[in-house]
């Protein structure tokens, strides 16, 4: 039976492979456009075989776009971890606020480069916004668990659909914009909270 720090060890080189494939998918679609770049080709540039990429990415959409399994079960966590005076609202304002920081702290310049990329190809654009089901789906259970309602009532379903609404908003907006995204995404939050009646006043997008 493997120990733990095996475990720790193998995880970690998986986290590895699996950035350094993002990292040259994204190079390389940048550099050649996404109709000149095969999956062989992003495989050599980070040094590893056609048949392990295919453990980690299903196509080179992908491997651009990088969807990362564990992100739906970390915010549903982080929905949890929330001040137990916070709404439930306000709580998953602070989850996904915190989850896009962490994320650009990890390598922004990466981040900007890929939404770059994303921008210029509209398809890349679609799969982004589609693949974000099941992390919705996480926020949902998350929302759920925390206000005890069940997954399909009706409110933790609203409350995850908006959530998701505003988080596309942001990122589309971030990618045709020097906007950060952080603030991006806090704006369309807070627009969610505050009701969409009206404009806010002054308001100019």
């Amino acid at each position: 039976m493997s120990t733990p720090a095996a475990e720790g060890l193998r995880d970690r080189k998986k986290r590895q492979t699996r950035t350094a494939l993002g990292h040259a998918a994204v190079r390389l679609v940048a550099e050649h456009g996404l109709d000149h770049v095969t999956v062989e080709d992003i495989s050599a540039a980070a040094d590893v075989s056609p048949r392990t990429f295919f453990n980690y990415f299903a196509s080179k959409e992908d491997a651009v776009l990088g969807p990362d399994p564990e992100a739906g079960p970390r915010v549903r966590a982080r929905v949890l971890a929330q001040p137990a005076d916070l709404s439930a609202g306000a709580a998953v304002r602070e989850a996904l606020l915190a989850e896009i920081a962490a994320e650009l702290a990890d390598d922004r310049e990466f981040w900007l480069r890929r939404m770059r990329v994303v921008q210029q190809h509209p398809v890349l654009l679609a799969r982004l916004f589609s693949g974000g089901e099941a992390l919705e789906r996480e926020l949902v259970a998350g929302i759920a668990e925390r206000v005890g309602l069940p997954a399909d009532d009706t409110y933790p379903q609203l409350l995850g659909a908006a959530a998701g609404a505003a988080f596309r908003v942001a990122v589309a907006r971030w990618s045709s914009t020097d906007a950060p995204l952080h603030d991006l995404l806090a704006e369309t939050l807070d627009l969610i909270a505050a009701g969409l009646a009206h404009p806010p006043r002054g308001h100019r997008g």
